[in-house]
């Protein structure tokens, strides 16, 4: 099978539980860990005194100014929630988002497990940019679990899935990367600011973040992103050339 899920942490806030993460992924043949504006800073002591024997993963790290920044090369990605999002995004449980990572990996697409910060979880805007959420059933009066926690489960079903006989590997269409999905996206938020298409600006953010799941779910290619991105531009400068006019 090809590499394995890529962790990343979403601005984590204590050095304890990106140690505990780095030790659930060694517990479960996971690697490479990618840490979104850490709170504190990187490296961190207090990760190194809780990873036990998975320094090395926290001595690979990589850290990147942003969560976009941090999708670099990532095809699908899973975000971990405790609660319910006011948007239309796949829900899934634990040990089918492992089976979908087993066949997309086999397929040749990287996927990332994604955790929010320990306090809030991810926001509504990064949870957006994941091609679905994944919740792990908990009783209904507790729902709150912390990110060493969900990394363990996480890691536990991924686990259990590459152990499983291996998906019938199938030549799956070619996915775009997130950097060209980002890259769309700003893009096309540029043009519709501009023509001023979020006309009440309190609800730019709902009506934003339903443009971009809606265009998500289409998993394009990068061809046709690429193709997008030719048409948005071409029907921008027509207008552009009409309003000179």
């Amino acid at each position: 099978m090809a590499s394995p899920p890529i962790i990343i942490l979403v601005a984590p806030q204590m050095g304890e539980n990106i140690g505990a993460v780095a030790r659930a992924m060694a517990n479960f043949g996971l690697s490479e860990l990618r840490l979104a504006a850490p709170r504190d800073g990187w490296p961190n002591p207090k990760a190194t005194s809780t990873a036990a024997n998975a320094t090395h993963i926290l001595e690979a790290a990589k850290v990147y100014d942003s969560f976009a920044d941090a999708l670099e090369c990532i095809h699908v990605a899973y975000a971990t929630t405790g609660r319910m999002r006011d948007m239309e995004k796949r829900i899934i449980e634990p040990a089918e988002a492992a089976q979908e990572m087993a066949e997309n990996i086999s397929g040749g697409r990287a996927c990332a497990m994604v955790f929010g910060p320990e306090r809030t979880g991810l926001t509504n805007a990064d949870a957006g940019l994941c091609d679905a959420l994944v919740s792990i059933p908990t009783a209904p009066e507790y729902r709150s679990l912390n990110i060493a926690q969900s990394s363990v489960i996480m890691g536990y079903e991924w686990f259990k899935a590459a152990g499983q006989e291996p998906p019938q590997t199938r030549e799956l269409p070619s996915l775009a990367p997130k950097e060209d999905w980002l890259g769309m996206f700003e893009q096309l938020e540029g043009y519709l600011d501009q023509a001023n298409f979020f006309r009440v600006e309190d609800k730019k953010a709902i009506m934003w973040q339903n443009l971009q799941n809606m265009l998500l779910r289409g998993a394009w290619s990068d061809q046709e992103v690429r193709t997008m991105r030719g048409v948005l531009r071409n029907i921008w400068e027509r207008r552009r050339d009409k309003t000179l006019d």
